[in-house]
């Protein structure tokens, strides 16, 4: 008993980490679908004004490489798909019919989004200018749309709505109900501006690496500007978004809050935890700010937080991992915030990019703290909400599959997403070697930029 205990342990922690691996990978080349699509019109749309043949360059570059990322990504996607069903028949087959319109909707957008990108792809010269601009309107629709109605079913596991249970069984389903829960808003648009995050700091870093190597020509600075402008203009926005879903899972998931501030006492006027790690059930080594999350979860300095102790240990999530993932998350966001006042400055006054070396160096790794800062904040709204699969519904632990032999199912998916990272390095590679001709401009067009 004791050795079959164990081995379902084991499938349980296998199947977590699959499906772990399969969305943080996938996220990352979902969010460059998101985000990618507006900044690449915005470029078009700007070459088709100004008549500078530099804006069709990285139009024409920018939608190579998103052909490249969205098949990569329908790869991941459909793999992601079957684990749903294949990892988690406790989950699908209880709550599918609650669930099931996003994912349904997803779809559609998907085939959208995929015949739209072929058609913006094939018709560059094909159609007339403004024609061509407009077909990629809908890819720019259906990614954001796809987006959302992902997010909407895992806002649904946050916040579970729209169904009735009757001895065990779902009855009274209403999808539209499930699908617009109260977790829809702040979780949708929280992911939706860190996918325009990821994506505009992720060109614009590749752009600051070749002009810390020199490339300081129109094509390049161009490159840089567009891509980080949008993603510097989102970022004070997104933060924003962050306090109102952190105020969301204060007043409905007290605690996941707790984790994130590993509070284990409840307690009023509870004190905001910056850094720290949880030992033997103590917050240590952490900059203490007195009364600093009651004040910033419920606008009241006296605020009653709840603690951990006060939840079963088996249906506490783990705190280090949740608290540490929103440190992480947090401080990723306040550094890129730092870099984006910091451009919007230097902007502001001379009309051209910080001159400081140390700016671009930041740059260049702005994408992957973007990055970070997506990664991060997914492990604080998955793990945050264990034990849970349908948070106050259904345990993890009774929504996967009983079948044994799901870590050499762990161990295969892994090869196959690193022969996928092998592959997409590659050709992107390949890519950035076919460099265009960067066009010179006229004088009066010329970005004033100098590195000092």
């Amino acid at each position: 008993m004791e050795i079959f205990v164990e081995v379902q342990h084991i499938d349980l922690l296998a199947a977590r980490m699959q499906m772990a691996l399969s969305l943080g990978w996938h996220i990352i080349l979902a969010c460059f679908g998101v985000g990618m699509p507006a900044i690449m019109l915005l470029t078009e749309w700007r070459g088709h004004r100004t008549g500078d043949p530099n804006y069709g360059l990285l139009a024409r570059r920018w939608a190579k490489v998103m052909g490249v990322l969205f098949a990569v990504g329908a790869v991941s996607g459909t793999i992601l798909s079957f684990e749903m069903g294949l990892l988690w028949p406790g989950l699908m087959g209880v709550y599918g019919e609650v669930i099931g319109l996003p994912f349904t909707l997803e779809g559609i957008a998907f085939f959208i989004e995929a015949i739209f990108l072929g058609i913006y792809l094939y018709a560059w010269d094909r159609l007339p200018p403004k024609v061509h601009m407009l077909t990629g309107i809908p890819v720019l629709v259906a990614g954001v749309a796809s987006a959302f109605f992902v997010v909407t079913a895992n806002a649904w596991m946050q916040q579970p709505t729209g169904f009735d249970a009757e001895n065990g069984r779902i009855i009274s389903v209403d999808p539209w109900a499930a699908m617009f829960n109260p977790a829809t808003p702040p979780q949708t648009t929280h992911m939706i501006l860190a996918a325009f995050m990821v994506a505009g700091f992720g060109m614009a870093s590749v752009y600051a690496v070749a002009m810390l190597r020199g490339r300081r020509d129109r094509y390049h600075q161009l490159g840089f500007l567009l891509p980080f402008a949008v993603a510097a203009a989102i970022t004070p926005v997104q933060i924003g978004v962050g306090d109102w879903a952190a105020h969301f899972v204060a007043e409905n998931q007290p605690v996941k809050l707790a984790a994130m501030e590993g509070i284990f006492e409840t307690q009023e006027g509870a004190p905001l935890h910056v850094g720290g790690v949880v030992i033997d059930g103590e917050m240590q080594y952490a900059l203490e700010i007195p009364n600093g999350l009651s004040l910033l979860a419920y606008f009241d300095p006296n605020a009653e937080v709840m603690g951990l102790n006060d939840v079963p240990e088996n249906l506490r999530p783990p705190v280090n991992v949740v608290h540490l993932a929103f440190q992480a998350m947090v401080g990723a966001g306040f550094a890129l915030l730092g870099l984006s006042v910091w451009f919007a400055v230097a902007w502001k006054r001379r009309k051209e990019v910080p001159r400081s070396r140390w700016f671009l160096r930041a740059a260049a790794f702005s994408g992957l703290l973007a990055v970070l800062a997506l990664e991060a904040g997914w492990v604080v709204t998955e793990v945050g909400r264990q034990p849970w699969i349908v948070y106050g519904e259904l345990l993890t632990r009774d929504a996967v599959n009983p079948a044994p032999g799901l870590f050499y199912g762990f161990i295969l998916v892994s090869v196959v997403y690193a022969v996928l990272t092998v592959a997409t390095i590659y050709v992107l590679r390949r890519l950035a070697k076919d460099q265009p001709v960067p066009i010179a401009p006229q004088e009066s067009d010329v970005i004033n930029y100098k590195i000092t």
